[in-house]
C-alpha cells in the first residue's frame, strides 16, 4: 500500500498510524485512585500523519486502510495468522468447478452505524463506483480479477456490466476472470468494502473527509477527528459482533516528533512507541522492547516523464549505486530494517520449493561506488552534460529529512555535479504530488495488499496508476499479464515469470530500491489481543484490551 504498503508497523510512524502518543492519560492505569473503580478500557495511540480520506475507493495510503480494519468490515476480515475469516460474510464462498463464479451468503445481522442492514446491494453499488471512471479511484486496477471490472475502469463497458450481482439482500455472487488462488485475501483489503448508496450520495464530495461525513460497519466508529490533530475511534453500538469489543476508546495523535512521542511512552501517556536509531540503544534492554521486519520497502522513483536526464539509463543507474545502503541502515534506522536491492521484500512469501521469492530476482542495483562514476562518466558523455540538478521529494516527518540528508552527501559526494535540493511535503500533499507526477525523484514506499508477490510487481505496469514515473517495458508487462491470467494455472511457471518480471525493472534501473523497513518499538505489557498484519491494514484493535 501506497507510501504508502502491507508483518507489522511502518518504519515511519505515518504508514501505520499506530505508534505514539495522545491526550487522553495513562492507559496503563485502569483504576480511578480515588474510587478505586474501574475506568474506561482506553487505548492511546498516534501518527505521523492524518488520514488523507475515508472514501475507500479514494484511499491509497496505509493510515487510511489501517484505520478501515477498525471502522469498516468487507465481506472477510484477517485473523492473526493473516487467513480470510468472515466478516459481512456468513461463512466461506461456494465455488464453481472452474473457480470462477463465487456465491457468498451474508449475515443478516450486519449493520451501518445509521442502523440500515449491510446489504448485497452495498456491496455492487460499492464495487461499481469504485471501477466507473468519473470516481478517479487509483486503487480500482486491484479490482481487476473480477469480470469486466478493467473495461469498467477504461470506460469500455458501463458500470452495471461488472461481474458482481446481488442475487438477494444477503446473497452476493462473484464472477472472476481466472481462479485466483489469493482472492479470499484480497476481499479483506479496505476496497472491496461495501458503501450505503443513499448515504454516500447525501454526503456528495464531502463523504469520507470528516467523522460525520462516513458511515461505519466496523468494530468502531470515528467519533471525532480533528485534521492534523487527532481522531478518536469508539464502539460501533450495532456491529454484529459488538460483544467482542473490550475497547471503551482508541486516541490517536498526529505527532510528528519521535522525542516527543517517546517522551510520552516514558511518562506512561501512551501505549506504544516506535523507537529512532537514536532511542534504540537507550530502550533495547527493556522488556517492552522488540524489533521486526515488515513486508514493505522503500525505495527512490526516477519521473522519466518530467525529467528528460532521468530517461537516461546509465545516469539512473550510476544514482541507484551511489548510496551505501548497508551504512544507511545501521546509522540512521538501526531498527531491524535491512538494506535491499529489490523490489519485493524477503521472508514474505515463499514458492512451492519453499525458498524465498527474493532468491529468484536479479538485480544489479548494489552499493558500488566504482561503478556508479563509470555509468555518471557514460551518461555525462551520452547527455553531453556534467551537471544535474534535481528536487528530491520527502515525506515532513524529522526522520524523513534525516534519511533524505544523507542519500543526497551520499550522491553528491560521489557523483560530483549532481545536486539535490530536498523537497519535504506533508504525507496527503507528498501522494497528491506524485499521483499528479509533478516531482523529479521521490522517495516512496510500498507494503504488501495481499500475499502474493504480484502486490508489489504490478505496481510498474505501464497503464498502472501507481507507476507515477512514466516508466514503459513491453517485455515487463506481458510477464505481469501473464502472470495476472494464464499462468495462474501454472504456480511455479507464473512464480518465474514474475521473478523476470521484477529483474527487468531492476536492470533497468526503473527506481532504486533503498531497505526493507524494521520496527524497533516498545508496547505497554498490559496491551493484550493486539493483531498485527503483513497486509491490507497493519492492526487490528476488535479484540485489543487492556489488561488491569
Amino acid at each position: 500500500m501506497k507510501k504508502n504498503s502491507r508483518l507489522f508497523l511502518a518504519s515511519l510512524i505515518a504508514v501505520s498510524g499506530f505508534t505514539a502518543a495522545c491526550s487522553g492519560g495513562n492507559s496503563s492505569d485502569n483504576k480511578d485512585s480515588a474510587s478505586g473503580k474501574d475506568k474506561k478500557q482506553v487505548l492511546n495511540l498516534a501518527s505521523l500523519s492524518d488520514i488523507p480520506t475515508l472514501d475507500t475507493s479514494l484511499a491509497t495510503d496505509m493510515v487510511a486502510f489501517n484505520v478501515f480494519n477498525q471502522v469498516m468490515e468487507g465481506l472477510y476480515t484477517l485473523d492473526n495468522k493473516d487467513k480470510a475469516v468472515p466478516g459481512v460474510a456468513e461463512g466461506d464462498p461456494e465455488k464453481s468447478k472452474d473457480g470462477k463464479t463465487w456465491t457468498i451468503k451474508l449475515r443478516d445481522d450486519a449493520k451501518w452505524s445509521n442502523g440500515d442492514p449491510v446489504t448485497a446491494q452495498d456491496f455492487v453499488y460499492s464495487w461499481q463506483r469504485t471501477l466507473d471512471p468519473k470516481t478517479g479511484s487509483e486503487y480500482a486496477y486491484i479490482m481487476y480479477d473480477v469480470k469486466n471490472a478493467e473495461d469498467v475502469n477504461l470506460g469500455k463497458k458501463k458500470p452495471e456490466e461488472l461481474g458482481v450481482k446481488a442475487l438477494d439482500d444477503h446473497t452476493l455472487q462473484i464472477q472472476l476472470n481466472t481462479n485466483v488462488p489469493y482472492f479470499q485475501e484480497l476481499l479483506a483489503f479496505g476496497t472491496f468494502n461495501p458503501q450505503n448508496k443513499k448515504f454516500v450520495e447525501k454526503q456528495g464530495e464531502k463523504y469520507g473527509t470528516t467523522a460525520q461525513s462516513t458511515l461505519y460497519n466496523g468494530p468502531f466508529v470515528l467519533s471525532e477527528w480533528n485534521l492534523e490533530k487527532n481522531y478518536k475511534l469508539k464502539p460501533n453500538k450495532e456491529y454484529w459482533d459488538k460483544d467482542k469489543v473490550k475497547l471503551d476508546e482508541v486516541n490517536y495523535d498526529v505527532i510528528k516528533d519521535q522525542q516527543t512521542a517517546a517522551n510520552l511512552y516514558d511518562t506512561g501517556k501512551l501505549d506504544v512507541v516506535q523507537l529512532t536509531a537514536e532511542q534504540v540503544d537507550k530502550y533495547k534492554d527493556k522488556k517492552e522492547f522488540d524489533t521486526q521486519l515488515e513486508a514493505r520497502t522503500y525505495f527512490i522513483r526516477f519521473n522519466q516523464d518530467k525529467v528528460p536526464e532521468l530517461k537516461n539509463k546509465n545516469l539512473r543507474l550510476a544514482l541507484a549505486k551511489a548510496v551505501d545502503k548497508d551504512k544507511y541502515v545501521r546509522n540512521l534506522l538501526n531498527n531491524g530494517s535491512a538494506p535491499t536491492d529489490v523490489l519485493t521484500p524477503s521472508e514474505f512469501v515463499r514458492g512451492s520449493d519453499d525458498k524465498d521469492y527474493v532468491k529468484g530476482v536479479k538485480s544489479p542495483l548494489n552499493y558500488d561506488k566504482a561503478e556508479a562514476k563509470k555509468y555518471y562518466e557514460q551518461a555525462k558523455k551520452e547527455l553531453g552534460k556534467d551537471h544535474f540538478d534535481f528536487e528530491f521529494l520527502t515525506y515532513d516527518q524529522d526522520t524523513a529529512k534525516k534519511e533524505s540528508e544523507y542519500v543526497k552527501e551520499q550522491i553528491e559526494s560521489n557523483l560530483p555535479g549532481v545536486k539535490l535540493k530536498i523537497k519535504q511535503q506533508p504525507f496527503k500533499q507528498k501522494l497528491a504530488l506524485e499521483y499528479k507526477q509533478d516531482y523529479e525523484m521521490s522517495f516512496g514506499r510500498w507494503g504488501a495488499d495481499y500475499p502474493d508477490p504480484m502486490t508489489y510487481v504490478d505496481l510498474f505496469l505501464s497503464d498502472s496508476p501507481n507507476n507515477e514515473m512514466g516508466w514503459k517495458n513491453a517485455e515487463f508487462d506481458k510477464k505481469v499479464k501473464d502472470a495476472k491470467g494464464p499462468l495462474l494455472s501454472d504456480p511455479d511457471k507464473r512464480w518465474t515469470t514474475l521473478q523476470e518480471a521484477e529483474s527487468i525493472l531492476l536492470e533497468d534501473a526503473a527506481i532504486s530500491p533503498m531497505y526493507q523497513s524494521g520496527m524497533a518499538r516498545l508496547v505497554n505489557s498490559k496491551v493484550k489481543g493486539l493483531v498485527l498484519h503483513k497486509f491490507a491494514g497493519d492492526t487490528s484493535l476488535k479484540n485489543t484490551y487492556i489488561e488491569k
